[in-house]
């Protein structure tokens, strides 16, 4: 089951992720909100149109813009709305 984790702690896993890229895209449900905590990032990708970010705090230690999400992806990557997806020293392990 994709898992991902960070110093130490689970903060997602779900058997149903969407691999987009090579990047695992976790559905909302199966993320611990509890660790997320907003950012004003956001980045443009050509075809799925405008991420946001969100950082990851793990018992005070703040991994920023380690999340990210298509609030509203163009229609080619319409499966992917609101899932999330991590990086940044996040380990996603299947």
């Amino acid at each position: 089951m994709p898992t991902a984790t960070w110093n130490g702690r689970v903060i997602a896993r779900s058997d149903d992720t969407i691999v987009v890229e090579g990047n695992h895209y976790f559905p909302p449900d199966s993320v611990d909100a509890s660790v997320l905590r907003d950012s004003d990032t956001t980045s443009r990708c050509p075809w799925k149109g405008l991420a946001s970010y969100k950082d990851v705090v793990v018992d005070g230690d703040v991994n920023a813009d380690a999340a990210w999400y298509y609030p509203e992806p163009s229609e080619a990557a319409s499966q992917i709305a609101g899932y999330l997806a991590f990086w940044k020293g996040v380990q996603v392990s299947t």
